[in-house]
């Protein structure tokens, strides 16, 4: 398996990234285990969790990922120094626990160190950007717990260009440290978010890039081309928006290069990914072992330049 240097970290990962949003919501305890398992034997080495997941489902408050990645660390002895593991701080965990200020980071890390059974995270994000805390407020909570060896790196998820640009400054000007990854949501539909002033700034800045939604909440796999198909699953919700004229002809495309190459739609949508100029890796979730068998594929497949401009234009 390929490995990239992921920005300025130290860090170095396979082409994709799991996506632990799945852990302890839609995968029980066995079947995550199973699937993180796979994973790894895959050749992959990095796992993205966030303290908030999965506070969305029904009974949960927060921390059930976090948790269940803990409890496999800690059956699995020695692994937890062959993961890059990514975790988040910042989105609404109940009462004020919440943004992005030095009182509630400095609580919230070690929260998420207790519940994911480890010393250090590798790679700790700012899950959403803060209009209550200052760049330097946060970056400053940042300092202390790289100093502490507490976190390895730090990521912005869900900034845009003008936030993340005035991080950097804020970083610059303060002596402080500075986002080195970015997490943004970017698949071959929804690439307003990215493509422009934010990918430039990452790409001059060498920050690494690591997609969320990266299949579109499954739509790229091209089991939804109809209505009729939302109630496949859980995230069926969230598919319909996709179903226009792009979207289908966008599937339609998708379906002629996974032809030639004798692979899944999914397989060639995070082929694109990893290809793509100022991407480090994808995100992707899986719940099952066939799922993550696939991964392996996509990050060996090789599309042909002519391929990759199709897909673009699609």
């Amino acid at each position: 398996m390929q490995q990239r240097h992921l920005g300025t970290t130290d860090l170095t990962i396979a082409p994709l990234v799991f996506g632990g949003n799945v852990l302890g919501w839609t995968a029980d305890e066995k079947t995550s285990f199973a699937v993180l398992d796979a994973f790894i034997d895959q050749g992959f080495n990095a796992i993205d969790t966030a303290d908030v997941y999965s506070a969305w489902a029904p009974g949960h408050t927060g921390g059930e990922s976090e948790t269940l990645l803990g409890k496999w660390f800690k059956t699995r002895p020695g692994l937890r120094d062959k993961v890059a593991l990514f975790t988040k701080v910042g989105m609404d965990m109940g009462g004020d626990n919440k943004g992005l200020k030095p009182q509630w980071i400095e609580q919230a890390v070690e929260d998420s160190l207790r519940r994911l059974n480890t010393d250090r995270i590798d790679l700790y994000f700012s899950h959403q950007y803060d209009p209550h805390a200052t760049h330097e407020e946060t970056l400053g909570a940042y300092a202390k717990l790289l100093a502490a060896g507490k976190i390895r790196a730090i990521g912005a998820s869900n900034f845009d260009a003008p936030q993340l640009a005035a991080s950097l400054t804020a970083a610059r000007e303060h002596t402080l440290p500075s986002y080195q990854v970015l997490q943004p949501e970017y698949n071959l539909y929804d690439r307003n978010q990215f493509e422009g002033a934010l990918r430039e700034l990452c790409i001059k800045e060498n920050i690494g890039v690591v997609t969320y939604y990266s299949l579109a909440s499954g739509f790229l796999s091209g089991k939804y081309r109809s209505k009729d198909d939302l109630g496949k699953s859980v995230r069926g919700g969230k598919i319909e928006h996709y179903l226009d004229a792009r979207g289908l002809a966008l599937l339609k495309t998708l379906d002629g290069v996974a032809e030639h190459h004798s692979a899944q739609l999914s397989e060639v949508a995070l082929a694109w990914l990893i290809a793509r100029e100022g991407v480090t890796a994808p995100i992707a979730s899986a719940t099952s072992v066939v799922q993550v068998e696939s991964f392996g594929r996509a990050a060996r497949l090789t599309l042909s330049a002519d391929e990759l401009a199709a897909l673009t234009a699609a």
